[in-house]
């Protein structure tokens, strides 16, 4: 099998192409590369190996996109106590007070 040496641009178009959909298996299936080159790519660039100053970086997507989902996850459980909470204070009031729960719907 003759190994191929693909050029710096394509190597960081790939790597661009990974960061923005997320997916480096579906983006290696298209351009019919290994799916762990590519990957080993998308890492290069987000260390810099890439960057000359030529051609802009990208920013570490997957970093990012692990804070927004443990942020994503923690905002999800707060909204959940908050509705519980909500829940246990009309429960509270239908049954002390049944005539002013028709002014909490």
């Amino acid at each position: 099998m003759k190994r191929t040496v693909h050029s710096r641009e394509f190597k960081i178009q790939v790597s661009k192409a990974v960061i923005e959909t997320n997916n480096g298996a579906l983006v290696a299936r298209r351009y019919e590369l290994s799916p762990n080159m590519v990957n080993r790519w998308v890492k290069e660039l987000n260390e810099g190996k890439y960057d000359d100053g030529s051609i802009p970086v990208a920013v570490s997507a997957p970093l990012e996109t692990k804070k927004l989902a443990n942020e994503n996850h923690q905002l999800k459980k707060l909204l959940g106590e908050k509705d519980l909470e909500i829940a246990i204070r009309r429960d509270l009031i239908k049954k002390k007070n049944p005539h002013l729960l028709k002014n909490l719907r």
